[in-house]
C-alpha cells in the first residue's frame, strides 16, 4: 500500500508537470502590440451587427457592413497613435432584393437575403460582400448595382450559418475566402479563390483549438492576415495568424495574437495597413449581434516585426 501511495503521489506530480508544461506551451507569445481602442456608440450609425472592414492605405477612411445590409464609409480619428474619435456618413441599407435569388430551391426558404459577413475592396474601389444563408459573393460596382458572381456547387453543402465570413483579395486582384466551419475539429478550413470567372479550392488552412475564421485581409507585404474568434460560453477570445500563401499551399503560418475571454468583444472585421512609422497596422471591429449588452467598437494593433 505505501508502494502504491509512494507511485501515486510520483504520477500526480508527472501530470502536473505536464500540465504546467501544456499551459506554457498553449500561451502565445504576442507578435502584436495594442495600440488602443474605441468604443463606436448605436446612436452613431444606428446599425450594429458590424462584420466587415475595409481601411485605407494611411488608416483613416474606412467601410463598414452589417450584418443586415448596412453599408456605412467614415473616417477614423487619432491623436498620433491613439484613436479618439469616429465620424461617419448616413448608412447606406443595400436593397434587398438585388441578389435575392428568384427560382431554384433558394427561393422558398426563409432566409435573410441580407446576411452580409465579409467585405473586400478592389483597386477600383468596387466592393465585394459575401453572403450566409444563400452562400455567395456579390460585386457592388454602386450601392445599386449588384452583381453575383458564379456560384459552385461545393457551396451549396456548406453549413448554412457558417459560410464566407472572411473575404479578401490577394495581390494579383483574386478574391480569397474561406467558410467559418470546416465540419470537423480537425479538418483544415478549406480555402477558394475567384479567378478568371471561376472559383477553384487550391489548398487549406489549418483548424486548431476552438478557433473559427471571421475576418480576413491582405497586407501591404502581401501576407494573408486571418481574424479567428471563439465563443467560451461566456465570452469571445481573439487570434489573428499571418500567412504566407503560395498558388498552391501555404508557405508559412505564424501566430501573431491570442487574447483571453473578456480582452475585446465579438471582433469579425479586420483591416491591415502601413503606419507613418512603417509597421503594420491592424484595425478591428466588432459585432454586437443586435444586444445592448454587447458593443460596436474599433481596437488597433500594431504588428511587432
Amino acid at each position: 500500500m505505501i508502494v502504491c501511495l509512494k507511485r501515486l503521489r510520483a504520477g500526480l506530480a508527472a501530470c502536473a508537470a505536464m500540465v504546467a508544461l501544456g499551459a506554457c506551451a498553449a500561451e502565445v507569445a504576442p507578435r502584436a502590440d495594442f495600440v488602443g481602442r474605441i468604443d463606436w456608440p448605436r446612436s452613431a450609425h444606428h446599425l450594429g451587427g458590424f462584420s466587415g472592414l475595409e481601411v485605407s492605405a494611411d488608416g483613416t477612411a474606412f467601410v463598414a457592413i452589417s450584418d443586415r445590409g448596412g453599408l456605412v464609409r467614415g473616417q477614423l480619428l487619432r491623436d498620433g497613435d491613439t484613436l479618439v474619435g469616429v465620424t461617419q456618413d448616413p448608412p447606406l441599407v443595400l436593397p434587398d432584393d438585388l441578389t435575392r435569388p428568384k427560382e431554384g430551391d433558394w427561393a422558398d426558404v426563409d432566409v435573410f437575403p441580407m446576411d452580409a459577413e465579409g467585405l473586400a475592396m478592389d483597386a477600383d474601389g468596387r466592393l465585394y460582400i459575401s453572403f450566409e444563408g444563400f452562400h455567395r459573393v456579390t460585386a457592388y460596382d454602386t450601392a445599386l448595382h449588384a452583381a453575383d458572381l458564379v456560384r459552385a456547387t461545393a457551396f451549396d453543402r456548406m453549413i448554412g450559418n457558417s459560410g464566407f465570413e472572411a473575404l479578401a483579395i490577394d495581390p494579383q486582384g483574386r478574391l480569397v475566402t474561406l467558410p467559418e466551419r470546416s465540419g470537423r475539429l480537425t479538418r483544415p478550413f478549406p480555402v477558394w479563390r475567384y479567378d478568371r470567372g471561376s472559383w477553384t479550392q487550391p489548398f487549406s488552412i489549418s483548424r486548431s483549438g476552438g478557433f473559427l475564421p471571421v475576418g480576413s485581409d491582405f497586407g501591404p507585404d502581401g501576407l494573408f492576415y486571418l481574424l479567428e474568434r471563439e465563443f467560451t460560453g461566456f465570452a469571445f477570445r481573439t487570434r489573428i495568424r499571418r500567412f504566407d500563401l503560395g498558388e498552391d499551399r501555404v508557405l508559412s503560418e505564424e501566430t501573431l495574437l491570442e487574447t483571453p475571454a473578456h480582452r475585446h468583444g465579438n471582433l469579425e472585421g479586420i483591416a491591415a495597413w502601413r503606419d507613418s512609422a512603417g509597421a503594420i497596422r491592424l484595425t478591428l471591429l466588432s459585432d454586437d449581434n443586435f444586444r445592448g449588452f454587447q458593443r460596436s467598437e474599433f481596437v488597433e494593433y500594431r504588428v511587432a516585426d
